[in-house]
């Protein structure tokens, strides 16, 4: 998409999660994509109209890559999975001769079209918290958000407005590399004063710890999660604790069997012997 321009746009119904913006299509044909970013787990597209197309997978979306015509696109970022072409809702047809199909079986997923000079003012952006592999995440980040609040710990690192785009599986891998329970408060690694006390440290190294290993391992493969290359990831063969329940603690020494009960709706794993 980056440096092509939409030679086309077929939107094949009016809504997503949300009803798609006005004008959808007339304002996106004949725009090149400036560039590529993402902002938590939204991606963004600068367009040369000065808006920004938002973007969002939801639960089961999924792009896939074609060249016009119907040939799928060659190279290491295309890998062939099933999927059900009536649920190819948006099409974009690309000034590279790409086709880009938007498939989302359960339309949890989203797009919206926002002005650039609005984009620090749009809702869905701008009370996210620091990226947690960017630089503005650190201890006293962490700390202050978490000054004062009575939730869990668990419960407020998956909390978006506390740090953008941690999931279940690596809040509950965090907590246990850094032996401390999913249950303790939010605001017990922070001083009255909002400073950071030795727990925010040792969570916040590894929250990125984990992240960096996820990453290089290619994801959590649990349902359909694929790598760009179509290969499964690999993350999920090293959990600690998350789907673990009833099996011995792996930290050396330990003794302990990991548990697992529900927060905020959510599975929680963890290890009640190590984590304090």
């Amino acid at each position: 998409m980056q440096g092509a321009r939409f030679t086309k746009v077929e939107a094949q119904r009016g809504d997503l999660r949300w009803p798609l913006p006005k004008d959808f299509v007339q304002r996106l044909q004949g725009q090149r994509v400036e560039r590529l970013n993402r902002r938590a787990k939204y991606l963004l597209a600068d367009l040369s109209s000065g808006e920004v197309l938002i973007m969002h997978l939801g639960m089961s979306g999924s792009f896939h890559v074609a060249q016009e015509g119907g040939t799928h696109a060659s190279g290491r970022y295309y890998h062939a999975r099933p999927r059900h072409f009536a649920h190819d809702h948006v099409k974009f047809h690309m000034s590279s001769g790409a086709l880009i199909a938007f498939n989302d079986p359960r339309r949890f997923g989203m797009m919206k079209l926002v002005r650039r000079a609005d984009l620090n003012k749009e809702p869905l952006l701008h009370a996210l918290g620091p990226e947690p592999l960017g630089g503005k995440f650190d201890a006293a980040a962490l700390a202050r958000r978490c000054k004062g609040r009575k939730t869990s710990l668990k419960a407020a690192l998956s909390d978006q407005r506390i740090v953008a785009g941690l999931g279940n599986i690596y809040v509950c891998e965090a907590l246990h590399r850094a032996r401390i329970s999913p249950m303790r408060r939010a605001s017990s690694i922070a001083t009255r004063s909002g400073l950071p006390n030795e727990r925010a440290g040792t969570l916040v190294k590894a929250v990125k710890a984990v992240l960096r290993d996820a990453i290089k391992a290619g994801g959590s493969s649990l349902r359909d999660h694929r790598r760009t290359d179509g290969a499964l990831g690999d993350f999920q063969n090293k959990f600690r604790v998350y789907d673990r329940a009833g099996m011995p603690c792996p930290r050396a020494g330990c003794g302990g069997t990991i548990k697992r009960i529900v927060q905020t709706g959510r599975s929680t794993f963890f290890c009640p012997v190590c984590q304090k």
